[in-house]
């Protein structure tokens, strides 16, 4: 099975690298003009399309004309206490513990949240549905979710650097085999921009 994932466009936490987690914020001003520029390929036009249930990727799809599925599964990973926060703000909260925590990659838990494991888990749940009903699938998702899959695909363990950058103005494309495993086919492939901001800045909330 073809799948490709497309993250929602900025929103006003994006804009001020904050956790955003499932904080359902809606596209900033600025978001909603970087994806009217975007363009899907012409290749990914015939995929089923699904969609996380915030609405920030809601509308994100909505203003790329897709008509999608809400897919449970596809919802942000839960940063519990963290959400609506800073780095400098969560170092500052908890000191030591903040790094220990960071430095347990998959197995990073914040507090009163999901870890990136549990998160992969449940997404690789949904992709395995998927790859045996056998269609070409598509979904408008989160950055969260987006590094799961690669880290499935690729084995990265989030204590490393990623194995490759992803641009968000950009559609990931993997192979997903009935029998589980997860395969990268094409990386940062680019929704036409036809003018304005190109959305493209590499987030970490």
């Amino acid at each position: 099975m073809r799948l490709a994932l497309i993250r929602h466009g900025p929103t006003d936490w994006n804009e001020q690298r904050r956790i955003q987690g499932r904080a359902d914020r809606r596209l900033s001003a600025a978001g909603r003009r970087a994806v009217a520029g975007w363009t899907l390929p012409e290749e990914l036009r015939g995929f089923d399309w699904f969609v996380s249930p915030l609405v920030r990727a809601r509308e994100t799809a909505e203003i790329l004309g897709l008509a999608c599925t809400v897919a449970p599964a596809l919802v942000e990973m839960d940063w519990g206490d963290w959400e609506g926060m800073r780095g400098a703000e969560l170092r500052a909260r908890y000191g030591a513990e903040f790094a220990r925590r960071t430095a347990r990659g998959l197995d990073m838990q914040p507090h009163g949240g999901e870890s990136p494991r549990a998160l992969r888990g449940r997404v690789g749940a949904w992709l395995a549905g998927r790859a045996a009903v056998g269609r070409p699938t598509g979904a408008v998702c989160h950055q969260g979710v987006i590094r799961a899959v690669l880290s499935l695909a690729t084995g990265w363990d989030m204590v490393a650097e990623p194995p490759l950058g992803l641009e968000w103005a950009a559609a990931q494309i993997f192979t997903v085999d009935p029998a589980g495993p997860v395969t990268l086919e094409r990386a940062n492939v680019a929704l036409e921009v036809v003018g304005g901001s190109d959305g493209r800045g590499r987030e970490d909330t």
